[in-house]
């Protein structure tokens, strides 16, 4: 403990340069424990010891004025922690930014015009990001009369950037904004969603009966979704349970006021097990492209959530086809 050593030697254990041991002597933050005739510089095993700490926070970026201080006792390693981790957040927040932002140039060779708005679009404050959407979906809904609960239902999916998003979120971000603010975008979502809710079966797939019936199932394709997403095998009892509530559910749709609906057999059930089968084949071989609306849905839910969770019509399906068998 008592041995002096030579300025060589306490670089060789430090893993510091000569002279950045000597900067630091120079520079009052750990200076030296005795010195030789000839003055050079001798140091102490508590002088070796500071000038590690020394290395290993300024590779943690601390300043001199910040290490002073904690080496003097005036301030904490925790403390001095806890501002530099507050530090860093901010950094990595302005690297994600700028990392999305890069990525949108090289993905849409974009002009110095657009670099502009896109980085005006990563700090966008939460109100205007509202205002933005409600803009979008107040003119994509007017001149028309879409159903109440289907213009709640649109609304209510809206981005919700969390408050340290990720680098693909942020891109995700940047894409529904330019989407929105797009005119073009904003006549073709009206045209696609007034098409879907007056022609066809659209009126009966949006009147207020069938939109009941549609929240009713719900609950049941979301335990559907967890027991697909948990392994829970179909042919379980926890599969039956759900392939019950589903042919439940499935039999009040087909119900009138004169009739209760459709019975529960086994070859309902197997048809009921065909139909999700169908959705499956239809989930993976959409027979349109993706549509500008179903664009805004996906660019959504990568901005909140990630990646969607797809609906297990196999699953279920396999449900259904097990619960048929009545020795299952």
């Amino acid at each position: 403990m008592n041995e002096l050593y030579a300025i060589g030697d306490v670089a060789r254990r430090t893993g510091l340069s000569v002279s950045a041991v000597r900067y630091y002597a120079d520079a009052g933050v750990v200076t030296p424990a005795a010195s030789t005739p000839a003055g050079h510089r001798l140091y102490d095993v508590s002088a070796i010891a500071r000038l590690e700490l020394v290395r290993t926070l300024r590779e943690l970026d601390a300043g001199l004025d910040e290490i002073r201080r904690v080496l003097a006792g005036e301030a904490t390693l925790r403390e001095l922690a806890t501002t530099h981790l507050a530090l860093l957040a901010r950094q990595e927040a302005r690297l994600r930014s700028r990392r999305a932002v890069l990525s949108a140039i090289v993905r849409q060779d974009s002009t110095a015009e657009q670099v502009t708005l896109m980085h005006k679009l990563v700090g966008m404050p939460d109100e205007e990001r509202d205002r933005l959407i409600d803009e979008f979906w107040a003119e994509v809904t007017t001149g028309w009369e879409p159903p109440e609960r289907m213009v709640q239902w649109w609304r209510a999916a809206r981005p919700e950037l969390p408050d340290e998003p990720t680098a693909a979120q942020l891109e995700a971000w940047i894409e529904l904004a330019e989407l929105v603010r797009d005119t073009e975008v904003r006549q073709a979502v009206r045209r696609e969603l007034y098409e879907v809710c007056t022609t066809g079966a659209g009126p009966l797939m949006t009147s207020s009966p069938m939109l009941d019936t549609l929240e009713a199932a719900t609950p049941i394709g979301q335990a559907a979704m967890d027991a697909a997403r948990d392994g829970v095998p179909p042919d379980s009892p926890q599969g039956r349970a759900i392939a019950d509530r589903w042919i439940g559910w499935l039999s009040g749709v087909f119900a009138t006021p004169d009739s209760p609906g459709r019975p529960d057999t086994p070859e309902f059930r197997i048809e009921a097990a065909g139909h999700m089968r169908q959705g499956a084949e239809w989930d993976r071989n959409p027979p349109d492209p993706e549509g500008p609306f179903d664009r805004y849905m996906a660019l959504v839910t990568a901005v909140n959530d990630g990646p969607p969770q797809r609906f297990p019509f196999e699953w279920l399906a396999a449900a259904l086809h097990a619960s048929a068998d009545p020795a299952s």
